[in-house]
């Protein structure tokens, strides 16, 4: 149920719907630009100089890393630790958007050549080309465990998390420790970013004044655990009695498999799928409205809601 209950079972190659003898429908794959445009509203921050200008870290003598961070504070944790050890440099958080990154940089060619600026300097002074560089996004620390303990947790204390309840310290502690140490998926710092869903919590979109056909149903994805299960508290609370009674599944992907999957034959429609920013998931009671304009809220503010910056990297 944490991963694959969301998406059906069955052999993948088997188009045939096995009830009704038919062939199953099949939406075509993602186009490039329909991803990025897909990601287009999600707002990750990185440190930069004043003028935008991305900040190259090197944690050894080969390599030059850049850091994207799905989280402002931890962003903002890594400028008070450069600004602690260089008083001198002119640094700030900016925000970007996560659909101009994901293809250009996080997964382009890695020879790609970028221009490096050394902070503080004026002009051309200080400014090197460099191939190389490491492009990372790095997922809330918080997420990232939350995503090692769903692997990880009994079925038990599990249902007491959905529920809103507090753990045992000791369970609490043992859930932990066992999350640490032997999940078997989202072990990396950087790069493998969890993503949260509840199959049971789709929604349909509000249809425009004359806008006409059939309703689209939404299924909203979250980056932040803890909104996902605020959310769908909210939602139990305001639901049907026969409903409450439903035992809701939390499925789990990272945001890498899952673009790999969008850009593939389907029989699912990933142009349905929203995902609600961290940044802004719990600015309303409606999951979808949070997700890039679907229901009002734009992406130019996202990248205000950002702390530390409001810059929005046009990459």
């Amino acid at each position: 149920p944490r991963g694959g209950g969301l998406f059906g079972g069955g052999n993948k190659d088997d188009k045939k719907d096995e009830t009704a003898g038919e062939p199953k429908k099949m939406f075509p794959a993602m186009t490039q630009e329909e991803i990025q445009e897909w990601l287009e509203h999600v707002p990750v921050s990185a440190v930069t100089d004043s003028s935008g200008a991305g900040v190259v870290l090197k944690p050894d003598n080969d390599t030059s890393v850049f850091y994207f961070f799905m989280s402002p504070m931890q962003a903002n944790a890594t400028l008070a630790q450069l600004k602690g050890a260089n008083e001198d440099m002119d640094l700030k958080v900016s925000a970007f958007s996560l659909g101009k990154i994901w293809f250009n940089l996080l997964n382009a060619d890695s020879d790609k050549e970028v221009l490096l600026k050394t902070p503080g300097s004026e002009g051309e002074d200080g400014q090197t080309m460099a191939k190389g560089v490491e492009y990372r996004l790095v997922p809330d620390t918080r997420d990232l465990l939350g995503a090692r303990m769903l692997l990880t947790m009994s079925p038990e204390d599990g249902e007491k998390l959905k529920q809103g309840e507090t753990l045992d310290p000791e369970v609490a502690q043992a859930a932990l420790k066992k999350a640490i140490s032997e999940s078997p998926k989202f072990n990396a710092t950087f790069n493998e970013i969890p993503v949260f869903t509840i199959a049971q919590m789709r929604m349909q979109k509000k249809m425009e004044e004359g806008e006409e056909g059939e309703p689209v149903t939404l299924l909203p994805m979250y980056f932040s655990l803890q909104n996902l299960v605020a959310t769908w508290q909210q939602f139990m609370g305001s639901a049907p009695k026969e409903v409450q009674d439903v035992e809701p599944a939390i499925n789990l992907l990272s945001l890498h498999e899952l673009i790999e999957m969008m850009q593939k034959e389907s029989e699912i429609d990933w142009r349905t799928v929203v995902l609600v920013p961290p940044s802004l998931a719990g600015a309303g009671s409606d999951p979808v409205s949070a997700a890039g304009g679907v229901g009002g809220v734009q992406p130019e503010d996202a990248m205000a809601q950002m702390g530390g910056g409001t810059t929005l990297g046009d990459i």
